[in-house]
């Protein structure tokens, strides 16, 4: 089982949303659809599920049209930013819901209701009121509600983007485990690069209503397809060809994101320090290196302070080829 899209275009009047997406998602795949706010990955996604009608191309499942077959008969999950979840059912009566509609038999329907909560990370939650719940656990109901009825295609649109930064970190991972687990056929859309190479089997980078990149996280994060998407990926700085070489000894367009500079007491390059940030984990410096300014990264022990002298090495993880 396979989805397709060929061609799509959405459009809201004189404004072109989407513009001639081709996409594939095979059997089991998790594709994750990647961007900035506004690059239309939501809408193409609202199309896959019926809620968009294009103006051209095909949204097709098993090489069958989709063209006329409303949402609720595509056999797709939807989940969205805030969950949707019903106020005035508990926790199992949500999760039911789809296998209600499908009329599935009490003992079967409580046994996949106990069956998903325990999956997701909430036994025993079944007779809780949803608005009595965090807003992760809330997240967590909605993707078993989803996944409750079988769907043929899991759609998620930015499931995690409403929690804090560590809930989400978290959460992505269990949502990782939880796809695989389940074997889910799964689009997802994301704006959070980490996110998307986190849950992704590949990734699909959307940029002004196209797709620019498709490939599996790896590839798309050492070798961004051109520069924006570079930009867009973290790189901060953009070398020529001659500047990478004589920088990097590569001898092609780079982009350097913030770890490809790294404080080091026996390093080759020297540089002098600007300015110089805390992070969570790491020291973010701002170096002059050559009469142009670098970012850098040094340990949270003993970091350098602005004018201070110092020299870096390169760590390669932090540096993509572009194009």
């Amino acid at each position: 089982m396979s989805l397709r899209v060929d061609g799509l275009s959405v459009a809201y009047g004189p404004v072109t949303a989407v513009s001639a997406v081709d996409l594939s998602i095979a059997d089991g795949e998790v594709v994750a659809l990647l961007g900035p706010s506004g690059c239309g990955k939501s809408t193409l996604l609202r199309a896959v599920a019926g809620l968009e009608a294009p103006g051209a191309g095909t949204v097709s499942w098993d090489g069958v049209d989709l063209a006329g077959t409303p949402v609720h008969r595509r056999g797709f999950g939807l989940v969205f930013q805030d969950g949707q979840l019903f106020p005035h059912r508990d926790v199992a009566g949500n999760v039911a819901f789809g296998l209600r509609m499908r009329r599935v038999e009490r003992e079967a329907r409580d046994k996949r209701v106990a069956a998903l909560l325990d999956l997701v990370g909430l036994a025993g939650y079944g007779d809780r009121r949803v608005t009595e719940l965090s807003g992760g656990e809330q997240q967590r109901v909605a993707l078993a509600r989803a996944l409750a009825p079988h769907p043929k295609l899991l759609l998620l649109d930015e499931p995690l983007s409403a929690l804090d930064r560590a809930l989400r970190e978290q959460l992505a991972v269990d949502l990782a485990r939880l796809l695989r687990e389940t074997g889910a056929t799964a689009l997802v859309v994301t704006h959070d690069h980490d996110e998307a190479f986190t849950l992704a089997d590949r990734v699909a980078v959307m940029r002004a209503g196209r797709i620019v990149q498709v490939g599996a996280p790896t590839q798309v994060w050492q070798r961004p397809a051109d520069v924006e998407t570079a930009r867009f990926l973290g790189c901060g700085k953009i070398l020529s060809a001659a500047d990478a070489a004589r920088l990097l000894g590569v001898p092609a367009r780079v982009g350097l994101r913030a770890t490809a500079l790294r404080l080091d007491p026996s390093g080759p390059i020297t540089a002098d320090v600007l300015e110089r940030v805390h992070r969570r984990d790491h020291v973010r410096l701002l170096v002059r290196l050559g009469g142009e300014d670098y970012e850098a990264v040094a340990p949270v022990t003993s970091p350098p302070s602005p004018g201070d002298r110092v020299t870096l090495s390169v760590d390669h993880d932090g540096v993509a080829l572009i194009g």
